[in-house]
């Protein structure tokens, strides 16, 4: 039986957006101190893998080149991708909106899109069942022209463009569940009729200007690109309801080659940028409904690349529910936080809630 892929790459962890006070550079009265957007979090999820037992079970990938100048050029500007390599051979600088990197960030950043790219073919190409890529630097932020939150390369937009390149396929969907929005993907894809863009997102929190339920594609994309904002405090049962009320039609009714996976985790409740209440149950149950969906729809072919989570402490148990329900292997490990999150009061779905998802969900019909 073909096992689930995993990549990982010392190397990612290498990565440094260097000094901060959370994202804000230091200066003035901001004392200096460690970027949220360090290299712990994904560690621990690569720890918490090897010590559960669950890694030696996965299917390591390896053999993971870094992606050209001409798959990134698939999205990004020329003078954009000088730009970052001059930077990146001077010292480091910033790509865009909050997005600071060090020494050879953009080589690393080439690397964390090409381990998108090395696990995608292996799914295409059968070597596994699906594919996990816990890379860094994160990638949905990042624009044509511009790196964003923390952003450089949009490793799902060129992995969507590359791999359709590569092995002849049509319509692609590309959900995103991170907290923030998925602009990059948004812009990329507005008026492509064979990719469908999904973003489920806290309302307004990144970027504040995109992500409105109304942004709904253009031209013979209209209707491919569905944005589900989430208001503030939508916890376990607005997610999985939302999947079931719009991301599972949605998929059902586009009949994707290919599903990838935007997987942020700063949805999660005792993350600091954000002010959702998910969990591990509810990152496994989207996980679940997705491998279910990639089952009936396009032969199981779904590629997990890591955005977001920031958390140290819980992201890995997060992580780890998503690694096991793409495996189907379950580990002796339960989550330690599980039930303070789980008590949490508006865990359950609210009204709001539900009337939110709603305007997205009337929008299916322009789904074809």
């Amino acid at each position: 039986m073909a096992k689930t892929g995993f990549v990982w790459q010392e190397r990612f962890a290498w990565h440094s957006p260097g000094a901060a006070a959370a994202f804000l550079p230091p200066g003035g009265y901001i004392q200096p101190g460690e970027h949220v957007d360090n290299a712990e979090a994904r560690r621990r999820i690569v720890n918490l893998l090897d010590v559960s037992g669950l890694k030696r079970q996965l299917h390591a990938i390896d053999d993971v080149p870094s992606a050209t100048r001409d798959e990134l050029l698939l999205f990004h500007e020329p003078a954009y991708l000088d730009r970052l390599a001059a930077l990146s051979q001077a010292g480091g600088g910033d790509a865009g909106d909050l997005t600071p990197f060090g020494p050879g960030g953009f080589e690393i950043a080439a690397l964390s899109t090409g381990g998108c790219l090395a696990a995608g073919r292996a799914v295409i190409e059968g070597q596994v069942a699906n594919a996990y890529v816990l890379n860094r630097p994160p990638g949905h932020h990042a624009e044509a022209d511009k790196g964003r939150g923390f952003c450089m390369l949009n490793n799902g937009v060129v992995a969507v463009k590359r791999l359709r390149q590569l092995f002849g396929l049509g319509r692609i969907a590309l959900v995103d569940w991170d907290v923030h929005h998925g602009n990059g993907a948004q812009k990329a894809f507005y008026e492509d009729p064979l990719t469908l863009t999904l973003s489920l997102h806290q309302i307004q929190f990144y970027p504040p200007d995109s992500g409105f339920v109304e942004e709904n594609g253009a031209g013979p994309g209209l209707g491919m690109n569905l944005n589900v904002p989430l208001p503030p405090g939508a916890g376990h049962g607005a997610y999985l309801h939302a999947f079931d009320r719009v991301v599972l039609p949605a998929l059902q009714r586009f009949k994707p080659e290919l599903i990838v996976v935007a997987c942020g985790y700063a949805g999660n409740a005792l993350e600091a940028l954000g002010r959702t209440m998910a969990y591990s149950e509810t990152y496994r149950g989207m996980t679940k409904r997705l491998k279910e969906s990639a089952q009936a729809l396009c032969g199981g072919r779904l590629l997990f690349i890591t955005e977001g989570g920031f958390m140290p402490a819980y992201t890995p148990f997060c992580a780890l529910a998503v690694l096991e329900e793409l495996s189907g292997i379950r580990t002796p490990v339960e989550d330690p936080y599980r039930h303070l999150i789980e008590h949490m009061g508006m865990q359950e779905l609210q009204p709001h809630q539900a009337e939110m998802i709603g305007r997205a969900e009337r929008l299916l019909p322009l789904i074809r």
